[in-house]
């Protein structure tokens, strides 16, 4: 397989230290707070390609999210730290973007899965069924440096 036909890849990552008002008596985050840490990744990797939500916003389009998949591996404790990990895995009709969550210093999973979000035309509240262009555009930049 050339360079050229290679699939081309888009990650992000970045790294949170567990609070203590994420956690339950036990010292173990709550399972809701995962989401919150896969927003983290999320953000991360839409300003790798400059999509970030302002400029979602500014483009015309709203991006809800209306799927979201988790499977938790080992729980989270307070104060430790967790790389959450994001990769962008489909684009081209929707926003379909995976996670791994796992221990900063080991590398052990913590929690794995992923999100779709779908684009919805600002003005006319209209589902888009093929992603709007400018997704396009800011990806092939971001594939181009």
């Amino acid at each position: 397989m050339t360079e050229a036909e290679a699939p081309k890849v888009l990650t992000a990552s970045a790294t949170v230290e567990v609070p203590f008002h994420d956690v339950d008596a036990m010292n173990v985050c709550w399972h809701g707070h995962y989401l919150k840490y896969f927003e983290i990744g999320r953000a991360a990797l839409l300003r790798v390609f400059d999509y970030d939500y302002r400029e979602m916003q500014a483009s015309g389009y709203l991006w809800p999210i209306v799927e979201a998949h988790l499977k938790y591996v080992r729980p989270a404790t307070y104060g430790q730290q967790i790389e959450v990990r994001a990769q962008l895995l489909e684009y081209e009709n929707r926003l379909k973007i995976g996670y791994e969550i796992v221990d900063a210093a080991s590398g052990e999973r913590l929690t794995k899965g992923y999100t779709i979000q779908v684009a919805i035309d600002a003005a006319t509240q209209e589902l888009q069924f093929v992603s709007p262009p400018v997704v396009f555009e800011k990806l092939e930049r971001a594939w181009a440096r």
